[in-house]
């Protein structure tokens, strides 16, 4: 029964962790690739001609986020147990880190957006939710 309950939580826990990497792929698209299109969507407090002379800033923080998807990915294919609940763990942190001050310093809806999900997945990985 307990190695029954460690397979789901691992589940549970790759679950959260690939659906975390999902939206840090959204967000690589979005700043990239739709800074100048979709983006006038959402941050609609934002004069238009800011989008365009912002387009090279957004890009370089969307490949962040999409260093932090790869990490993410990365550990989900570690055979290594503890190695990959490290490597997921660091990853998460760097997610939960970057939400908190995306919500003090941009816009605090990212605190939900990401590092809500984050925390759910740490606690999922160390206190077997």
């Amino acid at each position: 029964m307990a190695e029954r309950n460690i397979n789901v939580n691992m589940i549970v826990s790759k679950i959260i962790i690939v659906f975390i990497a999902i939206v840090h792929i959204y967000i690589l698209w979005f700043e990239m690739f739709a800074w100048t299109t979709r983006a006038r969507k959402v941050f609609r407090g934002l004069p238009p001609d800011l989008f365009e002379k912002t387009k090279p800033m957004a890009a370089n923080q969307g490949l962040y986020n999409g260093f932090l998807a790869a990490g993410l990915v990365w550990s989900l294919f570690i055979n290594n147990a503890a190695w990959s609940i490290n490597v997921a763990a660091f990853f998460l942190g760097c997610v939960l880190v970057a939400g908190i001050f995306g919500a003090v310093t941009v816009q605090k809806k990212i605190l939900y957006v990401q590092s809500a999900p984050a925390l759910l997945g740490l606690l999922a990985l160390y206190f077997k939710l």
